[in-house]
């Protein structure tokens, strides 16, 4: 996993509330268990229309916002069932960082395991980048996870709270993988004493 430290990109704004998971990544494209590939598809239904062509007032359509890397959305972003596809896509589109004022649990998780940064912020705030992100492609933020701080394209600044762990894993581009790896010394001294002390097993 790449280490995330800071993001300075386009925001796109995504006013929609109870946004989930099906919308985020539909369930015909949850034959794969490769990470890469599903971008192309996020937001498929919102995305395009039954030919395939792309819906021109969807807002990851527009020319201004189509190499965003952020996104602004509304209340209790990524409810619905449990797909890890749905971060999976939202990452292979570009997107690093989702802000809201609340996530589905599951979805806030595995957003963290896959790269992203969810933040979540009270209203007032989120409707305050929402608006910086309206201004489109020259609005640029910037969202520094070390100082936990984002910056609008005026140079407003916002902190946001980050459960310390899950920074250090981001800051550090460990996933469950990485932070097993990190004890990979622990874990083979453990397995020789234990295959010593019980050869039978």
């Amino acid at each position: 996993m790449e280490k995330f430290t800071k993001v300075t990109g386009i925001a796109a704004p995504m006013p929609l509330v109870n946004i989930d998971t099906d919308m985020i990544i539909p369930k015909v494209f949850l034959k794969t268990i490769k990470r890469s590939g599903l971008g192309v598809h996020a937001f498929d239904e919102m995305r395009y229309d039954r030919q395939g062509n792309e819906i021109p007032d969807f807002v990851l359509n527009k020319p201004q916002y189509r190499e965003a890397q952020i996104l602004i959305a509304g209340d209790n972003f990524g409810c619905g069932s449990s797909r890890e596809h749905a971060p999976w896509a939202l990452a292979d589109f570009g997107i690093k960082v989702i802000v809201s004022t609340s996530f589905a649990d599951i979805f806030f998780n595995n957003s963290f395991k896959n790269g992203m940064l969810p933040i979540v912020l009270p209203q007032e705030q989120v409707d305050l980048l929402m608006k910086d992100a309206e201004r489109g492609a020259n609005a640029r933020m910037t969202v520094d996870l070390e100082a936990q701080e984002i910056t609008t394209s005026d140079g407003t600044v916002i902190k946001f709270d980050v459960d310390g762990f899950k920074k250090h894993c981001l800051l550090n581009g460990l996933d469950d993988i990485g932070l097993t790896l990190e004890k990979v010394s622990a874990i083979d001294s453990f397995e020789t004493t234990a295959a010593q002390a019980r050869p039978w097993v």
